[in-house]
């Protein structure tokens, strides 16, 4: 009799070590996976259309069976905003140049450029790509200061079911210039444009809304380091 109640001790000795082991396991496995989904992300790439031209899937998505990609996890900040936005522009690539002739990696006007003070030939612009990231930067400060009245009055309302936000308002001023949101924004979305590929201020508006981009101050001229 002794014997058994001795062996049932010990079963349960066992069996307190191995769910403590366990669980010890699981947490672990369970902090490595939240680790990995706020730092990379595996992601299916499908082929795209950009109004009626496509868009080449990148070499290392090309070559690979399943067609993924794993791309970083980025927050809702400027970095997050700039980097969603060249993805939507030229899938992030300094040397992209469209059928219209915009630019880089934000796909600039040679206009805006011209506004920007940086005169410099397309082949230039495009192997530079930290003039690139000057200009975007530059273009972003401009255009905060020539909305900071609709940023005000229009930050939090809804428009034609959009939540209008900050970062949306400077993403689709990137897109159809801040005019065309001014007009967008003062009729209560009756008057809108779209650009040559049928791509809609309403579509910027919404798909980068939300980013904060406090950060970056108004400015009316930019000054940019071309060295």
């Amino acid at each position: 009799m002794f014997k058994d109640k001795n062996m049932k001790r010990i079963n349960f000795k066992n069996i307190q070590w191995l769910l403590l082991a366990v669980m010890t396991f699981g947490l672990v496995s369970f902090a490595d996976r939240v680790l990995d989904e706020h730092t990379i992300r595996t992601v299916r790439i499908k082929h795209v259309t950009h109004g009626n031209q496509l868009i080449p899937l990148p070499e290392s998505v090309s070559n690979s069976p399943d067609k993924t990609a794993q791309i970083p996890f980025v927050d809702k900040d400027f970095v997050g905003f700039k980097e969603a936005l060249a993805f939507k522009e030229s899938q992030g690539k300094y040397n992209r140049v469209n059928t219209l002739g915009y630019l880089g990696k934000y796909q600039f006007g040679r206009s805006t450029l011209k506004e920007l003070n940086i005169h410099v030939k397309p082949k230039g612009f495009l192997n530079n790509p930290l003039l690139q990231e000057k200009a975007f930067l530059a273009n972003l400060e401009k255009n905060k200061w020539i909305l900071r009245k609709e940023i005000k009055k229009f930050n939090g309302k809804w428009i034609n079911g959009i939540k209008i936000t900050e970062s949306g308002i400077l993403a689709a001023a990137h897109l159809g210039g801040a005019g065309a949101v001014q007009q967008f924004l003062w009729s209560y979305g009756k008057n809108t444009m779209k650009d040559a590929y049928g791509t809609r201020i309403e579509h910027y508006l919404k798909k980068f809304s939300g980013y904060d981009l406090s950060d970056i101050q108004p400015k009316r001229n930019p000054k940019i380091d071309l060295e």
